[in-house]
């Protein structure tokens, strides 16, 4: 990633939510972004949307191509991490539960449809590996959950098996039904998703009590960070 110089004290009222320039910033990317489109927005009309001069932007971010691979960290990092600190002491369809319940949240909580940024054909490029090392991380620790989860229902699987990776894509399926619902109709979606990725593998029994573990666990990981 290109380093920009340090960022320089905020000389403006806040335009927009964040507590730095910086958040500023990658708040006013996000909506035009995913509104007028990435190739459409230059770094003068996000200077202009935060209120400040565009010699200014650069003191945060060195390029354009920087604002994007931040706010595609944002889409990825957190659930990764979560994903990393879930731990093993749960049965494996309750932490899968928990990863679903959380990554759908962050999908679906923000302010803008960030993940709608995965299909930008800029995100392509090698320029953004980073991103797609960070995504590849996640979708594995999904499919080693699936895996387990299979391997309890007596479904036996191993990596290599397409259903490993049916949780992950139905929880990125949140994009979409954000895109063509709006954000305020897709509050109940981190449980129903949640609960469909484990329908999916063949999962029967009550989800009441799985979601409540699920929960639990959701609060634990985010009391240790």
């Amino acid at each position: 990633m290109t380093h920009a110089r340090p960022g320089r004290p905020r000389l403006h009222r806040p335009r927009r939510p964040g507590s730095t320039a910086r958040a500023e910033i990658l708040d006013a990317a996000a909506e035009l972004f995913t509104t007028r489109g990435f190739a459409s927005t230059s770094t003068r009309l996000v200077a202009e949307a935060v209120g400040v001069r565009q010699a200014s932007l650069y003191n945060h971010f060195a390029t354009k191509d920087d604002i994007l691979a931040a706010l595609l960290e944002q889409t990825v990092a957190p659930t990764l991490s979560f994903c990393e600190r879930l731990g093993d002491d749960a049965p494996a369809e309750a932490r899968l539960y928990a990863l679903a319940l959380f990554d759908t949240a962050q999908l679906v909580a923000g302010r803008w449809n960030l993940g709608a940024l995965y299909l930008l054909p800029e995100v392509r490029t090698e320029r953004f590996a980073q991103f797609h090392t960070a995504r590849t991380g996640l979708r594995e620790c999904y499919r080693r959950l699936t895996v387990a989860v299979l391997d309890r229902l007596g479904a036996g699987a191993d990596a290599d098996d397409p259903r490993a990776d049916l949780p992950f894509r139905l929880v990125e399926s949140a994009i979409n039904i954000r895109a063509d619902r709006g954000t305020d109709a897709v509050a109940d979606l981190p449980d129903v998703l949640a609960e469909a990725a484990l329908r999916v593998l063949g999962f029967t029994a009550p989800a009441e009590p799985l979601r409540d573990v699920a929960r639990t666990l959701v609060a634990r990981v985010a009391d240790s960070s």
